[in-house]
């Protein structure tokens, strides 16, 4: 009888996960009685119960139930409960900063309390009544940790300054926590880049990523070999915990097969590590591009004579080679209402103030004219006659020059037609801006482009499908409108308007890509 009851109350159960509340038995009763579930309450995010009970975890609809037990919320007064963990670098700054937007614009008030070196609580309280209404807690520490605080079922949230590892998702797996590599279950709340640092007054004012990461591997170790005086190296980074220090291993050393040196200085903060490089003439460290202090910054360049500098155009665009997304991983468990209100803030047009205001890049699609673009056009034609087709620049300037380009670009893992973390958290933010209207009676054009491994028409063709991938990502995301009745379209011009140098891993992954073009 108890199992067709069950069946019969199926319909207020959901796959669905809440933050954990101390775990004490409950009872949950329909409104005439008929069923009844008994189980221990893991958790109630203010519509819905999360229990463990002789059938399995199951999540219940509140509002089809009666509670009763010691572990039964206050329906009247509700707090809403989040735990948010990982990298320091975005919990000191960053979420404060857009919480306390948040709170402002909802009209709440928002209180920091300390609790100890890594921890402290925000606290929401309504405007009005004083009422508390929800309340934030968050350990700062690194990435590795917040990953294991969620694996732990110790936070809902983690702040990552790297994508997350296998072994990591198949333990998440495992838990029940769902496939955090899904499109939803992770989202790109900032952008930031690893870039190399030097002190001021260094004669040293460039680096390929190659030269760059045999430094980092103790394969060169005199600055006489990098064009500066005859002085040996010190190299210095964040510990081997930070997600900064293992994007540097994923995205600069792993291309060149190389692993980062043993010898290096490691520092706890990016503060401690661009103040110990500033204070040393003869260092160099990577460091976030949000802290660099009063360290130089180095232009990455490369054999044929292109160089790339970091710079928030760059960073968004992905033209800059060592971008580093800012991570939310957030698992296959509903949060409390407030928690989600949160998180759809961080992508409006507000937040994205807040961001930069915070001193990281936002991810506001910014409209580049061709004029703007000097540089690209300027390399492109430099190569004319040797590794590009004249008549293929000439269709180029053509088509796109009536055009502006979005900041907004995709591209691609390393030896794979999957999109990269940045590229799929863009497919949202391009959808959604679709979905609002933002490109209503304009032309929308998905342009592919190639690396120069090959023949130019061999690479335009995978440069053109790459190009109807991405519009074909974008209109499965963009749910609630019919990219039909828009003017959107897809071109192709493979390797004629390169980024980089094609001589190293780094530069052909810059030039594969697809661009958004809008007029």
């Amino acid at each position: 009888m108890m199992v067709h009851r069950a069946a019969r109350f199926a319909a207020f159960f959901m796959l669905l996960f809440t933050a954990p509340l101390a775990a004490q038995d409950v009872t949950l009763t329909s409104p005439d009685g008929s069923v009844e579930i008994n189980g221990t309450l893991l958790g109630f995010d203010g519509d819905f119960y999360r229990l463990e009970t002789i059938y399995g975890e199951l999540t219940v609809d509140g509002s089809g139930v009666n509670c009763e037990g010691p572990a039964c919320p206050d329906l009247q007064n509700y707090v809403a409960e989040l735990s948010v963990s990982g990298s320091a670098t975005i919990g000191e700054v960053l979420m404060p900063a857009l919480i306390e937007a948040f709170a402002l614009q909802a009209g709440y008030i928002a209180k920091r309390t300390p609790v100890d070196d890594t921890h402290f609580k925000y606290s929401l309280r309504n405007k009005s009544d004083q009422a508390l209404v929800a309340e934030f807690t968050f350990r700062v520490t690194n990435t590795d940790e917040g990953f294991g605080d969620l694996l732990a079922d110790e936070a809902d949230i983690v702040m990552s300054l790297r994508e997350i590892r296998l072994t990591e998702n198949r333990r998440a797996r495992e838990a029940g926590i769902g496939d955090l590599t899904e499109a939803n279950r992770s989202r790109v709340l900032a952008l930031d880049a690893m870039v190399p640092i030097t002190a001021p007054g260094n004669p040293v004012d460039m680096i390929s990523p190659a030269a760059l990461a045999r430094v980092f591997a103790g394969r060169v170790t005199n600055w006489q070999d990098l064009g500066g005086p005859d002085a040996p190296i010190s190299i210095h980074l964040r510990d081997s915990k930070s997600g900064v220090s293992q994007a540097i291993q994923d995205r600069l050393m792993a291309p060149a097969g190389l692993v980062l040196d043993s010898n290096i200085v490691r520092h706890a903060s990016n503060k401690a590590l661009t103040q110990a490089v500033t204070d040393d003439p003869f260092s160099i460290g990577i460091s976030s591009y949000s802290e660099t202090g009063n360290a130089d910054v180095l232009v990455l360049t490369g054999a044929c004579g292109f160089s790339l500098r970091a710079g928030r155009v760059t960073i968004k665009t992905e033209d800059y080679p060592l971008t580093a997304p800012m991570f939310l991983y957030i698992p296959a468990r509903r949060l409390p209402k407030l928690a989600r209100d949160f998180l759809t803030y961080t992508r409006s047009p507000s937040a994205q103030i807040v961001i930069r205001r915070a001193g990281f890049v936002d991810q506001a699609p910014e409209e580049l004219s061709i004029n703007q673009q000097g540089d690209r056009f300027a390399n492109a034609i430099s190569l004319i006659g040797t590794e590009i087709n004249l008549s293929e620049v000439k269709r180029l300037v053509e088509v796109l020059s009536p055009m502006k380009r979005l900041s907004t670009s995709f591209r691609f893992r390393t030896g794979s037609s999957d999109l990269d973390a940045q590229s799929l958290s863009n497919v949202q933010q391009l959808a959604r801006a679709i979905e609002t209207g933002v490109y209503d009676e304009r032309e929308i054009k998905f342009v592919g482009f190639s690396d120069g491994q090959g023949p130019s028409d061999g690479n335009r063709q995978i440069a053109e499908r790459r190009a109807q991938a991405v519009l074909a990502a974008v209109k499965k995301a963009a749910e609630t409108v019919d990219l039909e009745d828009l003017k959107i379209s897809v071109d192709a011009f493979g390797e004629a308007l390169p980024m980089a140098c094609d001589d190293s891993a780094w530069g052909r992954q810059v030039n594969r890509r697809v661009e958004v073009w809008v007029r």
